[in-house]
């Protein structure tokens, strides 16, 4: 690899790092060994640097660690060994990550005790903006935690949406939309966050009254994002119903509750159309069926 071979980051990572640098691209499978030795790293240092010696990052956009996705890297790692450097900069007499927490965790469940890595001294928010563009490259983050990402940028750091966009690689529209499912209800963020529902689905609940008691609905009945869109539609024509609709979800959680209560059993109530609708009873071993079976019986 020469001094001239660029790998492609887009502009953000490109501006960061700098023109006349080495621009490692971190989905590219790169091997510090494969770097000759004539090649120049500017401010940027290509070494093995102790696995103890590496700390996690404050600017990880990353919430959840897939536990099985991680044991996998981890057995790779082990036949393999890092094929990627983490980036770091020295922070205390230590390594902080600023991208590759993920390949550092496994590195450690894999047990080794080196692992390879560009020493770079780099700047708070240039160490965000690098966390938030790896982690969008590999397109593994949640639309929430993408989300608080580039809120971050704004808050702590100034950014303008205009600026966010250039420095991302993506729309402007792109980054409006993404900060508006922030203003979704806790119940909601969770439900995107845990894949229960998509972004899409989430947008479409953005600004609607009664969203929780939708997301129930576009749960329970599987609802595509343009099923939900046109259900919210709906109630915003008819505010009345929207408010009925609101009520007999209330109801109809009371009504699980107290049949849980008694049952001793995890109840779902479906709710159809003209009043019709199903209750599901679910049971976790041949006792419990039994139980259900029994009061069947003395009806």
């Amino acid at each position: 690899m020469g001094t001239n071979k660029k790998f492609g980051l887009g502009r953000g990572l490109e501006a960061l790092l700098g023109e006349e640098e080495i621009n490692l691209d971190f989905d590219d499978q790169i091997d510090l060994k494969d770097i000759g030795e004539n090649t120049v790293f500017k401010s940027a240092n290509g070494r093995e640097v102790m696995v103890s010696d590496v700390v996690a990052g404050p600017f990880q956009p990353r919430t959840k660690f897939d536990d099985k996705s991680l044991a996998d890297l981890s057995e790779s790692i082990k036949k393999q060994g890092v094929l990627q450097p983490i980036l770091v900069r020295p922070r205390n007499g230590r390594y902080e990550i600023v991208a590759g927490e993920r390949r550092w965790r496994a590195a450690q469940l894999a047990g080794l005790n080196l692992i390879p890595a560009i020493v770079k001294d780099i700047k708070d928010k240039d160490a965000l903006e690098i966390a938030l563009i790896e982690n969008l490259q590999r397109e593994n983050l949640s639309p929430i935690e993408e989300a608080l990402g580039y809120e971050k940028l704004q808050q702590e750091y100034g950014y303008k949406q205009e600026e966010l966009a250039e420095h991302i690689g993506k729309s402007r529209s792109y980054i409006t939309n993404t900060l508006r499912l922030l203003s979704l209800p806790e119940k909601v963020r969770t439900a995107i966050q845990d894949e229960k529902i998509s972004a899409g689905h989430g947008r479409a609940l953005v600004g609607v009254e009664n969203s929780e008691s939708l997301l129930n609905q576009v749960i329970a009945k599987n609802l595509s994002v343009r099923q939900t869109e046109e259900l919210v539609a709906k109630l915003k024509q008819n505010p009345l119903k929207a408010k009925a609709q609101k009520t007999l979800d209330r109801e109809l959680q009371n009504i699980v509750r107290d049949l849980e209560q008694k049952l001793k059993l995890k109840v779902k109530i479906n709710a159809g159309q003209k009043g019709k609708g199903s209750v599901t009873l679910h049971y976790n071993n041949p006792a419990e069926l039994s139980s259900i079976l029994d009061l069947l019986e003395q009806r």
